[in-house]
């Protein structure tokens, strides 16, 4: 599975979305787009991306502008991989 379908299963999992992962796009709006998306909802998709991916995020490595859109939240992880 790539990294892109693994982060949209991820956010439709753990938002509990009624959307098909096709629906999802790169640039689909994530953080104030998606009522769901709440800081609760990024905490939990932050703990699901380092249990799928096998990494730590720490806290100063996340922002706002990382759940900006699908595409910078799949950019996010391949950053993160490149680098652990």
């Amino acid at each position: 599975m790539s990294i892109q379908n693994s982060v949209k299963k991820i956010i439709i999992q753990n938002l509990n979305l009624n959307v098909n992962s096709d629906d999802l796009t790169m640039s689909s709006p994530l953080l104030g787009a998606i009522p769901e998306l709440d800081s609760i909802g990024v905490v939990g998709i932050i703990t699901a991306l380092e249990d799928s991916f096998d990494f730590t995020i720490f806290d100063d490595e996340i922002s706002a502008e990382s759940f900006t859109n699908l595409g910078t939240l799949v950019s996010f992880v391949e950053n993160k991989l490149n680098t652990h």
